[in-house]
């Protein structure tokens, strides 16, 4: 038995480790000739680490997962501390660690593991049929391949997202507009193992460590899609965007490099019914495009590995194996993202009153509740 798995992010070798786990042998195909990681850098929560753990990869999120062991908001203006805590109760509640990770190292890592000489690069999907057998893919460069089913992890963008749900879905524009990379701690800016996050005018700043000494850092500014800025005009925006706010945030910006810096306009997708259609199914952002603000992106690819490939171990026929997949994640992802998209809004100022309200609760926070929260999200993984 053979799976075709149509990408190798993060997302399509997670599931090929699942799948090999099942005893099914891989086949995976990347669009790209060589992978450069969209972002600088991921947050992996509990949930992520414990999946990575049953794929047979925890050494890389123990390895590379940044030190990250205290929350703090602060107010944008003077730099007071809103709320500040010890993640030290989530890591007791869920059995993990957060491990925010560099996308780079991440990748690699995961390319290592499952072998980067198995992936065939530059194969681009152009359409996919279903046979008596099986399935049959055609990729742009006039080849092709078959397997007894195929997992599309191609991305955002999916080519066989249409395939599967019948229509090609509108991505949708978040409002805002996100700048991210990596910087040396500096401790004059931000404590070297806590979250740190500066809010204000519906604005966000925020800094997580990760491994070697580093800080992943995200700007976040509600803007009108398709403004034209470049890298030569990257820190003046952000001086400009960011004006009157604290010494830290004006010290990050002139810390941070423009050319290693991505600027990214935030969509998501609304969630679908169907995540599968015959034997081909849709896993990680192909199935669930959301927004970056819960963190559980490349959380809910794993997921959906774990579940594949226990599903798949549990009936010996895929198109069974493949409806059990679609039934255990269609709610948990429509959660995920809808989640995300609630939180977005109210960080980013659709409306600046809840806005207003969200940073009065911040004052007023022990930690209790965001803790709360983020257990309540990361528990409801496949793997508590």
């Amino acid at each position: 038995m053979k799976a075709l798995v149509i990408g190798a992010g993060i997302g399509g070798l997670s599931a090929a480790a699942a799948l090999q786990q099942a005893g099914i042998e891989c086949e995976v195909f990347e669009a790209v000739k060589e992978i450069k990681p969209v972002g600088a850098a991921i947050s992996v929560w509990p949930n992520g680490v414990k999946c990575m753990r049953h794929l047979g990869m925890g050494d890389i999120m123990e390895t590379y997962g940044g030190p990250m062991r205290f929350m703090a908001y602060k107010d944008y203006r003077r730099g007071d501390t809103l709320t500040q805590f010890s993640l030290a109760p989530l890591v007791a509640r869920t059995g993990g660690r957060p491990c925010p990770v560099s996308r780079t190292e991440l990748q690699r890592e995961m390319l290592n593991h499952w072998g980067r000489d198995k992936v065939q690069f530059g194969k681009r999907v152009a359409s996919a049929q279903e046979t008596a057998d099986g399935v049959q893919v055609w990729f742009t460069d006039g080849t092709h391949a078959h397997g007894d089913m195929v997992i599309a992890a191609d991305g955002s963008h999916s080519a066989l997202r249409p395939f599967v749900l019948g229509y090609t879905p509108e991505r949708r524009y978040a409002g805002y507009v996100n700048w991210n990379g990596l910087v040396e701690i500096d401790e004059a800016i931000a404590p070297a193992e806590q979250w740190t996050t500066f809010v204000g005018e519906g604005k966000r700043v925020s800094l997580m460590p990760v491994s070697d000494g580093r800080f992943y850092f995200f700007f976040d500014v509600p803007l009108p899609a398709g403004l034209a800025e470049d890298r030569s005009t990257l820190r003046a925006d952000l001086t400009r965007y960011f004006s009157g706010w604290a010494p830290p945030v004006q010290r990050l910006i002139a810390a941070l490099n423009p050319q290693t810096t991505n600027r990214i306009e935030i969509h998501d997708i609304e969630p679908f019914d169907r995540l599968v259609r015959g034997r081909v199914a849709l896993l990680g952002d192909a199935g669930h495009s959301t927004t970056p603000d819960i963190g559980q992106g490349g959380c809910a690819a794993m997921e959906d590995a774990v579940v594949l490939g226990e599903c798949v171990k549990r009936h010996a026929d895929i198109d069974e194996a493949l409806r059990q997949y679609e039934a255990q994640r269609c709610d948990r992802v429509r959660d995920l993202v809808l989640k995300a998209r609630k939180r977005c809004d109210i960080t980013h100022g659709k409306n600046m009153a809840l806005t207003q309200a969200w940073y009065q609760e911040l004052s007023e926070e022990t930690g209790e509740r965001i803790i709360n929260g983020l257990c309540e999200t990361i528990q409801g993984g496949p793997l508590g």
